[in-house]
């Protein structure tokens, strides 16, 4: 079985977070270290789990993403996987979900993969398109917030258990090869071994520029700051004894005819 996981680079928040004249911005540069994003991390698990239970599975890692996003490919691969590929972007693209889904999707379409995972979301877009999107491209069926798992090789089929609202569980067969987008908690993230982090710097990434895949770079949006909400209106702190705040709540209540006057 040929297993494609979709990962990203994020970067933590307290270092690309910065203050313009007292707003917010969003900085992630060269200089910037990315990590591999925690909802992928339950992906890169879930690919190693197979391949014990499978023998002969192959995983291959991809990744849209910076110069900088490299460290978290050689994670993923330290966790188990057998390869990892780099489409070489800024970071700005790697946010632009249209994009990454038109490069995963072209990559992956020259490749016989038997299963594609993404995590359900980025820590720093959380959009939850990429996955869909992928599978959109390469014509595949998909389910998202996946938390359970059991792929059927011999059936060509996995059955998968989904999140809905009120903790709703929705049980499906789904028909291989497909996507699949998993939630946190559906397992345990392994450490990456010593002996697998010298593999794969030893190995090396792979690295793909987006032309060789015949996607143009085009942005979807385009962010152009970042700013606080405006304050539309004031709150109001009732100050003295636990009777005398209860009495003035209860004034204010009836006021605005949240409570009936005579009670």
């Amino acid at each position: 079985m040929n297993i494609l996981a979709c990962i990203k680079g994020v970067p933590e928040v307290e270092d690309a977070v910065a203050f313009n004249a007292d707003a917010p911005d969003v900085i992630a540069d060269a200089s910037i270290n990315l990590r591999l994003n925690r909802f992928d991390e339950f992906v890169a698990e879930a690919s190693v789990v197979l391949k014990t239970r499978f023998p002969g599975t192959v995983i291959d890692i991809v990744s849209v993403g910076p110069e900088n996003a490299k460290k978290a490919i050689q994670r993923a691969m330290g966790m188990g996987a057998d390869a990892g590929y780099h489409i070489l972007s800024d970071y700005s693209q790697s946010c632009d979900a249209v994009y990454v889904a038109n490069c995963i999707g072209q990559f992956a379409g020259f490749r016989p993969y038997d299963l594609i995972l993404a995590g359900v979301m980025s820590e720093d877009m959380m959009q939850s398109q990429t996955g869909p999107m992928v599978a959109q491209r390469l014509s595949l069926p998909w389910v998202t917030s996946v938390i359970h798992v059991d792929v059927r090789p011999d059936q060509k089929t996995v059955y998968v258990e989904r999140e809905l609202e009120g903790g709703i569980r929705e049980m499906i067969d789904v028909t291989l090869p497909a996507v699949l987008t998993l939630q946190s908690g559906i397992n345990e993230p392994r450490y990456p071994s010593i002996s697998n982090l010298i593999r794969a710097i030893d190995a090396g990434v792979e690295t793909i520029t987006p032309e060789s895949l015949g996607v143009v770079e085009k942005k979807t949006a385009m962010i152009t700051g970042y700013s606080y909400p405006e304050k539309t209106r004031e709150g109001l702190i009732l100050e003295g004894t636990i009777k005398e705040k209860a009495l003035a709540l209860l004034k204010i209540l009836r006021e605005k005819g949240l409570l009936e006057k005579n009670r």
